[in-house]
């Protein structure tokens, strides 16, 4: 069997990731190929997909949504993401078992909640027009007053398939947002069942070379290595440097050598890069796993040098002026400096057009 060194693995991920090079594709085939953007915030996955193709524009992502090519929806680790629509027809019976495991973090504000009344309520209510959770909160509490408003609307969120609505904020995700059902959105119903070789398949294409541990920590799904065993023949199978491991992918997919030269760039909050392996030494060294989260579970900004990430930024402004400052984990070379700066300065063009001051910081 043969070994992927951590190099290897590191450049074949990137490659997934469209990360070794910006990519002249249109926003769906992104999407689908990256395996989903994590949204439940709006500016990330129009930053992550600005860092991943050529000539991206907001109106791009606009215009995907409102053609209904992509959708906007709870999925993966019972977190909203930016999926292809075709991808969330498949995806979301798959995960079933995520969405129901999740309700139980609800503890004891679940009290009185019964399941299938509260579901047949929400399902009328947005039968009738989409409505913003808070609405549909309130509207589900005046016929369920002893339970907790929050486990009503957590609840459904979870156990209803529904996607967000499109509208025309700025970042195209409203900070009110309307949801409605997911089969009435996409004109056609879900599938009752969904078996998980599909999402397995989508997660190697994405995230490969990787093991069932892996791919059960980006989609919340467990379980998994019954699945990997059943589709050992349609894989290829290598092992890893540590030895404990053995890591699955597809036939053909990307996989450069560690000496392909990866360029500087910026990862946006939440993103899947840093979030889609058990092992994530390929891409962040263990000693600063630790520093890609808050202490209130915000995963941060984040930015590659050399394939790695190697620290941490954010965006201020002051009026006009927009200002990304860059905190290392280490020192870098200068021409690390040179390249992040060069990018930061693109990104921030982006992602603050209507400053008039830019300023790249890093410390």
């Amino acid at each position: 069997m043969e070994t992927l060194t951590a190099r290897e693995l590191n450049r074949a991920t990137l490659a997934r990731q469209l990360l070794l090079a910006r990519e002249p594709i249109g926003v769906g085939e992104a999407v689908a190929r990256l395996g989903g953007l994590q949204a439940q915030e709006p500016r990330p996955p129009f930053i992550g997909l600005w860092s991943r193709l050529a000539g991206f524009a907001r109106d791009d992502l606009r215009r995907a949504l409102d053609e209904r090519a992509v959708v906007r929806a709870t999925l993966m680790r019972a977190t909203l993401h930016l999926v292809r629509a075709d991808d969330y027809a498949a995806f979301r019976p798959a995960l079933k078992p995520v969405m129901e495991r999740a309700v139980r973090a609800l503890g004891d504000r679940a009290a009185g909640l019964e399941l299938e009344p509260v579901l047949a309520a929400a399902r009328e209510l947005l039968e009738r027009e989409p409505l913003p959770f808070s609405d549909l909160r309130r509207l589900l509490q005046e016929r369920f007053p002893a339970v907790n408003d929050r486990a009503l609307g957590y609840t459904v969120r979870t156990h209803l398939p529904l996607v967000m609505v499109p509208s025309d904020a700025p970042w195209a995700f409203p900070s009110v947002a309307a949801f409605t059902l997911a089969d009435d959105w996409l004109g056609h119903p879900l599938p009752e069942d969904g078996s998980p070789e599909r999402l397995v398949l989508a997660y190697l294409a994405a995230f490969g070379p990787a093991s069932a541990a892996d791919a059960q920590t980006w989609s919340g799904l467990q379980g998994l290595a019954p699945v990997f065993a059943g589709l050992r023949d349609e894989l290829v199978v290598f092992g890893s440097e540590s030895g404990r491991r053995e890591l699955f992918d597809l036939p053909g997919a990307p996989r450069p050598g560690g000496d392909v030269p990866a360029p500087a760039r910026f990862l946006p909050e939440f993103d899947n890069l840093v979030l889609a392996h058990a092992d994530r030494t390929r891409l962040v060294a263990d000693e600063h796993r630790g520093a890609l989260v808050t202490k209130n579970l915000r995963v941060r900004a984040t930015f590659l040098w050399d394939g790695m990430v190697a620290g941490t930024w954010e965006i201020t402004r002051a009026r006009d002026a927009a200002t990304l400052r860059a905190t290392p984990f280490h020192p870098l070379p200068k021409r690390a400096a040179a390249e992040l700066t060069a990018e930061a300065e693109a990104l921030l063009r982006f992602a603050e057009e209507d400053a008039t001051a830019f300023a790249v910081e890093i410390a």
